[in-house]
């Protein structure tokens, strides 16, 4: 497989003739980010490493309120563009984060230790599961996907050749790192179907390639269909 490097070379381009290689508004739509989560850290973190080993009931009902908050900033955060595929799942984590804020306040309110202590374990759960609904496997699979989602929702309707084939060509560079990439150790068993579904990725990628010299608009279409396609079962495979 031929992997082209034009990625490198047209951001110097645009950035010497002063042009953003990226508006803001992009950036925050394909970045694969949830502030008022990543924010939550910084009460989960005392919580879990510090109160919960002591069974430090005075500690954790004195972060009772950085509790409430942050469950709530996190209630009211929207989910960038590039995680719409994520929704449900991450709408239902949110209801269960509040119901297990809501233990955490009653049992705070009642200093009950047994209580509080089982809340903040499940507090801590939580956020993790919720961490990992946001933040890819793999870098190299985020670095793939932030491409992916410019060329299917942003250059396909209305058809931009030439946009598309700058982001194919970039997939084709990207897929390089991702096929040499390898899961980390928690998820070994899951590496035959990762393997395969990859593979599958990338003759996808190989055969978008294939279709850009014919500037063919239906087959070139075809082809980033289902690539997109091959992606999400490469991603469902750490569902």
């Amino acid at each position: 497989m031929k992997r082209t490097s034009l990625t490198v070379a047209l951001a110097v381009s645009l950035i010497l003739v002063g042009v953003p290689v990226l508006a803001t508004e992009v950036d925050a739509e394909t970045e694969a980010r949830v502030p008022a989560l990543t924010a939550f850290h910084e009460v989960v973190y005392p919580l879990w490493h510090e109160a919960w080993p002591k069974k430090d009931v005075d500690a954790l009902v004195a972060l009772a309120p950085k509790v409430d908050d942050g469950v709530a900033a996190i209630a009211k955060a929207e989910l960038p563009g590039i995680l719409r595929d994520k929704k449900a799942t991450w709408a239902s984590a949110v209801e269960r984060l509040k119901a297990i804020g809501s233990e955490y306040a009653s049992a705070s309110a009642k200093k009950d230790g047994p209580a509080l202590l089982a809340a903040a374990e499940s507090l801590h759960s939580q956020f993790e599961r919720m961490v990992r609904i946001v933040r890819p496997v793999l870098k190299e699979l985020e670095a793939f996907h932030g491409t992916l989602y410019v060329l299917y929702h942003r250059q396909l309707d209305p058809f931009a050749l030439e946009a598309v084939t700058q982001s194919v060509r970039t997939l084709d560079d990207k897929m390089v790192p991702l096929a040499a990439a390898a899961l980390p150790e928690r998820l070994k068993a899951k590496e035959e179907a990762f393997l395969t579904a990859r593979g599958a990725l990338s003759a996808a990628v190989d055969e978008a390639v294939a279709t850009l010299g014919r500037k063919d608009e239906k087959e070139i279409r075809a082809a980033v269909e289902l690539l997109h396609t091959r992606y999400q079962e490469l991603e469902k495979v750490f569902d």
